[in-house]
């Protein structure tokens, strides 16, 4: 046997070789497998000692990866205008391990403590338009538990007035402590905008190589698929990988389990059949746990068993993120396995190396401000300020978006000729079904500094991609293109580092002096500017109307 941690090349017996190359801060791979073994983590496990020693240490004097957007920049809430138009990096990346220096675990996070008590079981009342889901997603414990505790056929045929036994057991030892991914490998951060997917999958030789499906009326290869999954969820590309590598062998094995079908996650519902709708519940998993540990609002996991099992208060919000993907797959002998050593940590690792590598620190600097941003209509215009904070993207994103609809009486989606403009100087990285990117440090990477989201902006004379856009330039036409809506509208949401950041949190959304506050409520909030306060509401209102 040959271990070699400066190239991490890792060959045993003519099962695998795992060789590693370094260009430009970035690492590729290729597994090169038998597969006499059925499956990627019977072939890894025998690493397991191996990392569990090499991760035995407890700090990383090396790493060197404090800097990302400069803070004497956005601290002066401007928006830098010298030498935009030429893209530039933001941020540092991560500073190359020494050659034969450990690999150390990361840095501690302040803890966040609380107390899991256990409960007796409670009485629900089915009401109308009740579903099994919802109510066990409100009382914190699995389908699966209510299913048994009260003996139910068919979960999908509740009857009004049913009493259900909701039970609420013990919960076991807390869940282990072992960080499994930086935060910056959930999100879409800097590192992750200069990950080559594409070359990735192929390097790997395995079933995604010839993968395709129609998404939205396109057909899609594997690698498009998954960078649309990471850029519209803003959730990690190899941490995606690494999931369809652990579950399903997808990435490295040309001929994978067929009874899996087109669900290498496992069947959740109908609806999430095939890799697009999968690795779009697979993100809302991890940015669910992800944004709630940052808030602290999960202090347990309800596994499919009904297991409850309290977070250990030392994780960082990118491990509460994986760990709350395998709770919504696992029972509590497979969800320990999955998030301790030699589960999921192994084969990011066999696939791209120690994450923390990756790591960027602090992801959030603590002093970030928001840049001068404006509301996206022209001065003298009259706009109607139509939602409150509410999802940034989809589930498990925080309340970091709001909701304008241009002037006019009629009602639902109607063809608008008035401009969505720029919020702020920028660069389009990206369009598409109703999709507007822009990118405030000109960099071209969405994963880094700040990044504006405006959804719903029509096909029809819609800015290019690759164009710099002054604040105020006109970029397209409010619509109903693209996602959720009820009438002509424009979405907007911002990211700092591929995090979502939420709307009235403790960088609030200011446009044009203008500051957003909400209630918790899907939808329900205020902007407030010089003591005059504007109300969101859905349609035409007086209560609702706003100018720069």
């Amino acid at each position: 046997m040959i271990i070699t941690l400066e190239g991490w090349i890792l060959p045993a017996d003519g099962v695998f070789n795992l060789s590693r190359g370094r260009k430009a801060g970035e690492a590729s791979f290729r597994i090169c497998t038998n597969w006499q073994y059925n499956h990627p983590m019977v072939r890894i496990r025998r690493w397991s000692f191996l990392l569990s020693i090499l991760l035995a240490a407890c700090a990383r004097p090396w790493t060197a990866t404090s800097v990302v957007t400069p803070a004497q920049v956005w601290t002066t809430r401007e928006v830098p205008t010298a030498g935009l138009e030429t893209p530039s990096l933001s941020f540092r990346l991560p500073t190359m391990r020494p050659p034969d220096a450990p690999m150390l675990t990361p840095t501690a996070d302040n803890p966040h403590y609380q107390t899991v008590e256990a409960g007796g079981p409670e009485i629900y009342i089915v009401q109308s338009g009740d579903m099994l889901s919802a109510i066990a997603e409100y009382y914190h414990v699995s389908v699966e538990a209510i299913v048994r505790a009260n003996n139910i056929t068919n979960p999908d045929a509740l009857e009004v007035g049913q009493k259900l036994i909701i039970p609420v057991g013990a919960p076991e030892a807390p869940g282990p402590a072992y960080k499994l991914v930086p935060d910056s490998e959930l999100v879409y951060g800097p590192m992750s905008g200069l990950f080559d997917i594409a070359a990735f999958i192929a390097s790997q030789g395995g079933y995604l190589v010839n993968y395709s499906q129609d998404v939205n009326g396109l057909t899609l290869d594997a690698a498009q698929i998954v960078q649309l999954i990471a850029q519209d969820y803003s959730v990690s590309p190899r941490l995606l990988l690494a999931l369809l590598e652990y579950r399903s062998g997808w990435v490295s094995n040309l001929n994978p389990d067929p009874s899996l079908g087109d669900t290498p996650f496992g069947t959740i519902d109908n609806w999430y059949i095939g890799l697009y709708r999968q690795l779009a519940w697979a993100a809302i998993q991890l940015n669910s746990g992800f944004y709630n540990w940052t808030v602290d609002g999960d202090h347990k996991w309800i596994l499919t068993d009904g297991a409850i099992v309290p977070i250990d208060p030392t994780i960082n919000a990118g491990t509460a993120g994986v760990q709350n993907f395998f709770a919504k797959l696992d029972d509590y002998p497979t969800w320990i396995r999955d998030v301790s050593p030699g589960g999921i940590f192994d084969t990011y690792y066999l696939l791209f190396g120690y994450p923390f590598d990756l790591s960027i620190e602090p992801l959030i600097p603590a002093d970030l401000a928001q840049p001068l941003l404006q509301l996206p209509f022209s001065t003298g215009e009259t706009w109607s300020f139509t939602g409150g904070p509410h999802l940034s993207w989809d589930a498990g994103t925080p309340y970091g978006a709001l909701d304008f609809a241009p002037p006019g009486e009629a009602l639902g989606c109607v063809e608008s000729d008035n401009w969505v403009t720029a919020v702020a100087n920028g660069l389009i990285t990206r369009t598409g079904e109703g999709v507007v990117i822009q990118d405030l440090d000109g960099d071209g990477n969405e994963g880094s500094g700040w990044v504006i989201l405006y959804m719903h902006v029509e096909s029809r004379e819609r800015v290019s991609p690759q164009t710099f856009l002054r604040s105020g330039d006109p970029l397209g036409h409010p619509s109903c293109e693209g996602g959720i809506y009820t009438g002509t509208h424009v979405h907007l949401a911002r990211k700092f580092n591929g995090v979502w950041i939420p709307a009235n949190g403790a960088v609030p959304f200011n446009l044009s002096g203008w500051i957003a506050s909400g209630t918790g409520e899907d939808y329900v909030g205020t902007l407030t500017r010089n003591g005059v306060v504007v109300e969101a509401f859905e349609s035409n209102s007086t209560v609702n109307k706003i100018q720069r």
